[in-house]
């Protein structure tokens, strides 16, 4: 559109207005200009109309029968399909009380009649190019959620490799744990069944109860001991066993030793039963040790999987309202659980929370996306060696959180770049540049808080300043 045509091919407009000359004189001249144009003579016609075809601007007239102008705009500004197409009021000059209710209502103008060509150019042409920033804007807000939601995608896509690696060891380890557990089973079952053809005393019973308690005991709390004692106990336990001909002395000797026996106790033990009884009884309890070790480690690893699969529900914030009161330091440790896979390699982590750090209003999923972008950046400048230090504190009616690490630090002329969108300094293919952009739109624009960065060789520190409650920022 140029200054002297109304929008050519592209300004659909739409007249409605009861009076048929007026109707052929606009259609006519708005032709001439090259804009499409449609008519109708009523305004359920022209709700049906705006349904079925797009249009950039509806010229209405005020007083009409069946439906009148006033019902017309009404309807549109409450149609999300139709409330953003701008109306101008078509009018007479006595009817300027209707066209100040139509304004308020949510008209763009007014056209008086009978209509001056210069005058409808100048409103239509205002209206259109006011319509095409709207558009515009709307197309870059548009663009800018598909952006966002892109590197959300990216960023989870990115933990989801990591999560699936954690969540796939204490799986494989309770996988394993219940197949060893069938084997312990039955060794156990067969043990029993050899001590239960001999009549033991209510003395030997007691003595196994004791024995039963040991091993769920040190199952769960197995003895610390270095390598070399270790392998000096098992040896001498396996002499012991060997020389009273218990089956399979090597297997059943790390069990002793994990129970804590000595030889003393296995005097003490081989005294209280037979030659013919001890065997099994050593096999029950080699038995009932390992279950008991693999139950512990069942549980572990089930435990496992059930905080990182609560971690990650609380990361995103599922099944929980956009807003919410929100701990800064639980989202900090959610996120610390998503790269734990990247953390491990090398990185030490020290937290500094302020121990009544109150919660804030915030968006949760979205704060979370900000702590991962940062840290995953430290982790990455840093090359997977060094320190990050997570410190929190309140200032006021602000939230402060601060995230540094011991890594190069960013150069100094690029500093003032790094929330600019698609700036990075990592290699080809290795980042979007649109994770600090993102971050700082989220802090700045959407919590209206401040984020800023301090940079030199061995730290780089950024400290995000949240308020309270959101809007008294």
């Amino acid at each position: 559109m140029n200054d002297d045509q109304l929008g050519g091919a592209h300004g659909r407009i739409l007249i409605v207005d009861d009076n048929r000359l007026n109707r052929l004189k606009l259609s006519r001249y708005l032709e001439q200009e090259q804009c499409t144009v449609a008519a109708v003579e009523n305004g359920r016609d022209a709700l049906r109309v705006l349904h079925q075809e797009p249009f950039d601007i509806v010229l209405l007239d005020i007083m009409m029968p069946e439906m009148d102008g006033f019902e017309v705009l009404a309807r549109m500004k409450r149609d999300v399909h139709l409330r953003d197409i701008p109306v101008i009021v078509i009018s007479a000059l006595d009817e300027i009380d209707s066209v100040v209710r139509c304004i308020e209502m949510g008209a763009e103008d007014y056209l008086p009649k009978p209509f001056n060509p210069v005058l409808l150019r100048a409103r239509l042409n205002a209206c259109l190019q006011k319509k095409k920033l709207r558009d515009l804007e709307r197309s870059y807000l548009q663009q800018e959620m598909m952006l966002r939601q892109s590197e959300k995608l990216a960023t989870l896509g990115k933990l989801s490799a990591g999560m699936a690696h954690e969540l796939n060891n204490p799986a494989a380890a309770a996988q394993r744990g219940a197949e060893q557990l069938k084997t312990a089973v039955a060794h156990i079952q067969h043990a029993h069944q050899q001590l239960h053809q001999h009549q033991l005393t209510a003395g030997q019973l007691a003595r196994m109860a004791q024995l039963d308690q040991l091993a769920q005991s040190r199952a769960i709390h197995p003895p610390e001991l270095d390598a070399l004692t270790r392998s000096d106990r098992e040896m001498a336990i396996e002499e012991w066993l060997d020389g009273r001909a218990v089956p399979n002395p090597w297997e059943i000797a790390p069990t002793l030793v994990n129970l804590g026996l000595d030889a003393g106790e296995m005097d003490e033990m081989c005294g209280m039963f037979t030659a013919v009884t001890l065997p099994p009884l050593l096999a029950w309890l080699h038995g009932s040790y390992t279950i008991y070790s693999l139950l512990a480690e069942i549980h572990e690893g089930a435990g496992r999987i059930t905080a990182i699969v609560k971690a990650l529900k609380s990361y995103v914030y599922l099944d929980q309202a956009p807003v919410q009161a929100v701990d800064v330091h639980e989202g900090l440790d959610n996120t610390l659980v998503m790269l734990r896979g990247k953390l491990k390699q090398g990185v030490t982590v020290h937290r500094h929370y302020q121990p009544d750090l109150p919660r804030i209003e915030a968006y949760g999923s979205e704060l979370n996306q900000v702590w991962t972008n940062i840290i995953d950046n430290a982790i990455g400048a840093m090359k997977g060696q060094g320190e990050i230090t997570l410190r929190t504190y309140q200032e006021g009616d602000w939230v402060m959180v601060e995230i540094c690490d011991n890594g190069p630090g960013i150069p100094p002329d690029v500093q003032d770049k790094i929330f600019d969108p698609f700036f990075t300094t990592k290699a080809p293919g290795e980042g979007t540049g649109l994770g600090l952009n993102i971050s700082h739109n989220i802090i700045v624009q959407k919590h209206k808080g401040k984020i800023t960065v301090d940079s030199h060789p061995g730290q780089t520190c950024f400290q995000i300043k949240l308020p309270l409650r959101l809007g008294k920022g």
